[in-house]
């Protein structure tokens, strides 16, 4: 997210309201949203090792209030979203910021649909994980549902009574040497409705990490059931690794940028719901995009010769702060290891929604449990929940950060 000027959130909402003299057909909402969130640091893993070391090497993980308020306008063409944010963390201060989460122009011309600007484009038919997520690149499976920060593009759609087609050129402006979401690439994505069965086909570009493609489909075999899958192949992913030059004990961080290739994605899954809305959903993915298995028990060995260096009276500060570098590996892919198997349990019960999910790594036996309750009026909404991650104690999500999170938030839409 880009801080932006308060002025910056004015010009957003001026550019709608210019061509107010004429009519009334620019629309005004938003919400706002009173959050807290409350993280428990975790006693295990190589940032609890690092700060059991030396105190105040690194910083631990702390909950936060967090009030937001979310802008929206759009007419004549053009559509725009803000957040205003402000955040105090326990014991810090407040921080305030402020950024766009779509400003785009649209213009329809018979069967097609031109597109503009900065904007929210999500592909793919999965809920756990999404491996054709091609220009939003969202991170799946948080705790609350925010408005996704767009991506700058210039967009064509065409559509039929059955089929469409998109052409995307994503970030526009941006450097060839970008990665990730920010690499500037060009995207197609074909959908075909078939009776009961909705086919998508996908294909990108990127400047730097080459050529990607994929399928997916969603069938609804009945009133009850509906089954998904999704797959792609990518010619290239950026990644980070740990130097394999580099000692146990390193002056500087070791972690490198590494290129993958030749990468796999694979997505199944399948919801069922009752008539009193009952609803399950399972998934099983697998994401080559993450650690093997060889370099999670590399890392593992390392973290253990980083504690035995320590013990044998090593200076507490390099020991600890290598034990903060290998906290690296957690954000080196969205999903930590290559196969997950994610179950959710919800209910629809009037204004309610109880729902529990596990995501559970079979590699290790590592999970994921998430308990949460959802209250829904005509303009006030109440949620709150828990997600605390457990497993065996060499277990990769048991080694994350934060070993339980619990949330609490208020939201009324205007």
């Amino acid at each position: 997210m880009h801080r932006i000027s308060l002025g910056v959130v004015a010009l957003c909402f001026a550019a709608l309201g210019w061509a107010q003299t004429g009519d009334n057909t620019t629309k005004f909402g938003g919400q706002v949203r009173l959050q807290w969130l409350g993280l428990q640091a975790a006693s295990g893993g190589p940032l609890a090792q690092a700060n059991a070391l030396q105190s105040g090497v690194v910083d631990l993980p702390v909950g936060a209030g967090v009030l937001e308020t979310e802008l929206r306008a759009s007419g004549h063409g053009l559509s725009t979203v803000v957040t205003l944010q402000q955040q105090r963390s326990e014991g810090g201060d407040t921080q305030s910021r402020a950024w766009v989460n779509e400003l785009y122009a649209a213009q329809g011309a018979g069967a097609w649909q031109f597109s503009a600007g900065k904007k929210i484009v999500a592909w793919d038919v999965g809920y756990g994980f999404r491996p054709n997520d091609m220009i939003q690149q969202e991170v799946r499976r948080t705790l609350l549902s925010n408005t996704l920060e767009g991506r700058p593009l210039l967009m064509a759609e065409h559509f039929d009574a059955s089929t469409a087609w998109s052409w995307v050129w994503v970030n526009p402006t941006a450097s060839s040497d970008a990665s990730g979401p920010a690499e500037p690439a060009l995207a197609l994505r074909v959908y075909q409705r078939d009776g009961a069965v909705d086919w998508h086909g996908f294909a990108r570009l990127g400047a730097h990490s080459g050529a990607s493609v994929g399928a997916a489909a969603a069938w609804v075999a009945s009133e009850a059931t509906e089954l998904h899958a999704s797959l792609r192949y990518l010619q290239r992913v950026d990644s980070s690794a740990i130097d394999p030059a580099a000692g146990v004990l390193s002056m500087n961080n070791p972690w490198q940028s590494v290129t993958q290739s030749n990468v796999k994605q694979l997505l199944l899954g399948g919801t069922w719901t009752n008539e009193d809305q009952l609803s399950v959903l399972a998934e099983a993915w697998w994401d080559g995009t993450a650690p093997s298995d060889a370099q999670w028990d590399a890392w593992s060995a390392r973290n253990a010769q980083l504690g035995a260096l320590a013990a044998m009276g090593v200076p507490a500060a390099a020991v600890a702060g290598n034990l903060a570098w290998q906290t690296q590996a957690f954000s080196t892919s969205q999903s930590l290891r290559r196969s997950n198997v994610f179950v959710r349990l919800s209910w629809q019960h009037d204004a309610w929604q109880p729902a529990l999910d596990m995501l559970y790594t079979p590699a290790d036996q590592g999970r994921i449990l998430t308990a949460s309750l959802t209250w829904q009026g005509d303009r006030v909404q109440v949620q709150g929940g828990l997600r605390t991650y457990g497993g065996p104690g060499n277990s990769v999500l048991m080694q994350t950060p934060v070993s339980a999170t619990a949330y609490v938030a208020g939201t009324w839409t205007f």
